[in-house]
């Protein structure tokens, strides 16, 4: 059977992964399972250049096809940011998904609502070859807003303050079907898809 690696060692996006991949005819393995033990640099300046960097890394590490994604939430009333810096916005060491949430709130005192917000995902496949490596791309948005509470104990990250308006309903309120259907990340690695059945294929 054909093997992809998950390149992430996080459990929310390894679960939300494994989910949408399962109709693949492929073992989809984590880091762990291959005893890798790897710190990839997100030293890029977009989405697809992270994911690029860690799918190649995880690649070249394991010698078989790998799968990376990069993602961040684009607040208007922030010129899009955090972005790229979404998982870093916290500006200390070690903060936790708690801490990111305060942080945005934080920022986004005062300016007037709705604070309109976007989930953006990239996806890099690398596939290993004999003198190089092949990365291909796909990227998914999911379109929303910012509230001031948090609501919903599924999901990570920003789920929690991320409301999708056509369910009046946080990310972190859905049920894992209801994301898999409408999330950035679950659009990126449907759009993946036919990729990953093509590569499997050769």
């Amino acid at each position: 059977m054909s093997r992809i690696l998950l390149a992430t060692n996080n459990p929310g996006k390894l679960r939300e992964i494994q989910a949408i991949l399962q109709e693949l005819k492929a073992e989809i393995l984590t880091p762990r399972q291959l005893n890798l033990d790897l710190v990839v640099s997100e030293t890029g300046q977009t989405y697809a250049e992270n994911a690029a960097l860690k799918a190649k890394a995880f690649a070249q590490a394991a010698g078989i096809l790998a799968l990376a994604d990069d993602s961040g939430l684009e607040v208007d009333a922030l010129d899009g940011n955090p972005g790229i810096h979404s998982a870093r916005f916290a500006p200390w060491p070690n903060a936790s998904d708690a801490d990111r949430r305060k942080v945005l709130l934080e920022h986004l005192r005062g300016k007037p609502r709705p604070w309109t917000a976007r989930f953006r995902c990239t996806t890099a496949i690398a596939q290993p070859l004999p003198t190089s490596i092949e990365v291909y791309f796909a990227e998914g948005v999911c379109e929303g807003e910012i509230i001031p509470e948090e609501r919903g104990a599924n999901g990570f990250g920003y789920d929690p303050l991320f409301l999708v308006p056509q369910l009046g309903k946080t990310m972190a309120e859905l049920t894992m079907e209801e994301k898999n259907r409408l999330s950035h990340r679950a659009r990126a690695l449907r759009a993946a898809l036919p990729i990953l059945k093509e590569l499997l294929k050769s």
